[in-house]
């Protein structure tokens, strides 16, 4: 194990965005090219953890304000991800069936105190391991204290030679918090009291930016973006700009593979036309809607940030001004978002409809059965969605944001791979909807594009070996 990843996500273990997935494939790609890499996260009570047999491998106290909580390192005994996997038991905190919500979405409320619990549990551990780690990687804010602890935590002043690299996935959320919680923190050197605080809160994020080796983000325009738009962290962001970098993330492959994808209903197997068209008349078991027009499809988050708040009056506009598409909606959110859709669904049969959840399975038959994808996002770091339509036959139509810039040329330029439409609001994505149906009929050139997508190659070697370079330029052996 050279290289450690500490997360609160890892697909499949527990999964609530794009975190999850990078976190399940980047290890596994690793260790493919001579790095070996592990994944340590909380212990959820997630189906997927629930149904996996754990090693305990080691056990400790630690402390917590004024109470000492017991904990436990634990490690799924056959090695289903390709990589070792690793879980903190923290009774209490943990042991619940979401990640930072309940299953009716509602939050926890005791986010600071999970994560100080759970970055704790990692670094006793780290501690009394014979072969220490050679590179410590952090991902958001959930483990921005770590970089911060091993350079001025008291207690753990042996792990401070070891590097470590943070990455923000997405730089909208920082776990910050009132000083008030100071005393759950570790003992540290007061004279770095500094390095936590941002616009007088505890803010984990920006004390991974401040503390840590090396900062990544998952794309290259999303790094330029936080330099104007990271919720109030633009200033240090910029300042700490010699250290960062940006690298688009990839996709796995063997999980994204439409010629043998389990959870798609019809393989790709040399004719495209059939697998596309296949995979399309399944849909039609579950969702009402007109197999005659271009399917147009959303799968995410019906959150703000995804720009879903967007799209119930996108669609009713398109639809009462006589388009041709049809539309429907995987996803669930906030919930004034999820009612709309429901309304849409009776107001537009065969036209509109929705799955108001998330269903990973019915995500990967969208991707082979849809004609376009829809990604009208405010905010997007890098996105995965838009690398999974292309490898799925389907084409993009987003929002010229973050890794959608980096990966989705528009159709009037070279090497074009989707619609882009780069100002958010109705009009731009209006237009945007009207440009893919009219290339849609043009079924020549909209099959040559698609087709020419599908041939990309999107997968972790490049990123994984992109990431090789830093942790060596750090002293990797």
């Amino acid at each position: 194990m050279k290289v450690l990843h500490i997360s609160a996500e890892c697909y499949p273990a527990a999964k609530a965005g794009g975190l999850a997935d990078v976190v399940g494939a980047l290890p596994k790609y690793l260790s493919k090219t001579g790095v070996p890499a592990a994944v340590i996260m909380p212990k959820y009570h997630t189906k997927w953890m629930m149904a996996q047999e754990f090693i305990k491998v080691y056990s400790g106290v630690m402390r917590l304000g004024h109470h000492y909580i017991p904990f436990s390192i634990e490690q799924e005994k056959n090695n289903q991800l390709g990589f070792p996997l690793f879980v903190t038991n923290i009774p209490g905190k943990f042991d619940r069936p979401g990640v930072y919500a309940d299953p009716d979405g509602r939050s926890y409320g005791d986010e600071v105190e999970r994560y100080i619990c759970f970055q704790q549990a990692v670094l006793k551990w780290i501690m009394q391991l014979p072969n220490r780690p050679e590179v410590l990687h952090c991902h958001d804010h959930h483990t921005g204290l770590i970089p911060f602890l091993l350079k001025y935590g008291y207690e753990y002043n042996s792990l401070k030679d070891i590097p470590t690299v943070f990455t923000i996935h997405n730089g909208q959320y920082h776990g910050a918090s009132r000083w008030s919680n100071y005393h759950l923190i570790p003992h540290f050197d007061d004279n770095a009291r500094g390095l936590l605080d941002w616009n007088d809160t505890i803010n984990p994020l920006a004390a991974g930016v401040k503390s840590c080796w090396k900062l990544t983000t998952v794309s290259p325009n999303y790094m330029n973006e936080l330099s104007y738009s990271a919720n109030g962290l633009e200033a240090l962001l910029a300042s700490e700009r010699a250290k960062s970098v940006g690298i688009l993330n990839g996709i796995d492959t063997v999980v994204w593979n439409p010629k043998t994808d389990p959870l798609i209903s019809n393989h790709l197997n040399g004719n495209i036309d059939h697998y596309k068209y296949e995979n399309k008349r399944k849909l039609l078991e579950r969702f009402n809607i007109n197999p005659d027009f271009p399917l147009i499809t959303f799968i995410g988050r019906l959150v703000r940030e995804k720009g879903a708040d967007l799209i119930p009056d996108l669609i009713r506009r398109f639809l009462q001004a006589g388009g041709q598409a049809a539309f429907i909606v995987l996803g669930s959110g906030e919930s004034w978002v999820e009612n709309q859709f429901r309304e849409m669904t009776h107001a537009f049969p065969g036209r509109f409809d929705a799955a108001i959840e998330y269903n990973e399975r019915l995500a990967h038959q969208l991707y082979a059965g849809s004609d376009f994808l829809l990604m009208p996002s405010r905010v997007e770091p890098c996105g995965l969605n838009q690398l999974y339509a292309l490898r799925y036959g389907t084409v993009p139509i987003v929002r010229g944001v973050g890794g959608l810039l980096d990966t989705i040329p528009d159709l009037s330029e070279d090497g074009a791979r989707g619609v882009r439409f780069n100002r958010f609001n109705i009009n731009a994505a209006f237009t945007a909807l009207l440009r893919a149906v009219d290339l849609y009929k043009h079924q020549p050139t909209f099959q040559m594009l698609r087709n020419r997508n599908m041939e990309l190659d999107f997968s972790w070697e490049k990123s994984a070996q992109d990431y090789t370079g830093i942790y060596r330029e750090l002293g990797m052996s």
